[in-house]
């Protein structure tokens, strides 16, 4: 048994992870919420706080930076896990220095990241269900800093990545969402 590969995208307050809580409570079963911020000021430990007190206290959280793959791995057929946010494990990564096979170069990182994304979107083979938070980052201005500009880059084709295998993809603007998935196949025959 397949399960379902949902990706809930959108800008920065745009109501993408109370959808993506939405879809995890209504999937039916045990929700297993994986936290990829890490705190390290006040303002991401208020945000870290409301993301928290809106989680029902039967769902499991599991607090992991860089290692989505591993926690996937444990799950059971039926589980819901929700992964808010993949652009906080992608800036993680990307700032993380001891990547395995990855050498100095930012190319080598890359790929291993992607290769990630893709072993992440594939995990739901097992039966697990999987809604994935993430930023549309690329709507904006061009990043002044070439950190910016990869990051940017990267978090595309990830995105990328994860849509091309979800089942469903939602883009949230304004707290209203738009399944866009099938209107894309509708419009150009996928």
């Amino acid at each position: 048994m397949k399960g379902k590969l949902i990706l809930v995208l959108g800008g920065a307050r745009s109501g993408k992870s109370e959808l993506a809580e939405k879809i995890a409570s209504q999937l039916g079963g045990p929700v297993k919420y994986i936290a990829t911020a890490t705190v390290q000021d006040l303002e991401m430990a208020e945000r870290v706080t409301l993301h928290q007190g809106r989680r029902p206290a039967s769902w499991l959280t599991v607090e992991e930076p860089t290692n989505i793959l591993e926690v996937l791995k444990r799950g059971q057929r039926g589980d819901v896990y929700l992964l808010d946010c993949v652009t906080l494990w992608l800036t993680n990564l990307l700032l993380e220095e001891n990547l395995p096979r990855c050498g100095a170069t930012t190319a080598e990182k890359k790929d291993y990241i992607l290769e990630q994304a893709t072993a992440v979107a594939e995990t739901i083979c097992q039966g697990q269900h999987l809604i994935v938070v993430s930023s549309e980052v690329g709507l904006g201005l061009v990043p002044e800093y070439p950190i910016g500009r990869e990051f940017r880059d990267l978090a595309g084709k990830v995105n990328q990545t994860l849509a091309s295998k979800a089942d469903q993809v939602y883009l949230t603007i304004a707290g209203l969402p738009l399944e866009i998935k099938s209107l894309a196949g509708q419009k150009w025959g996928d």
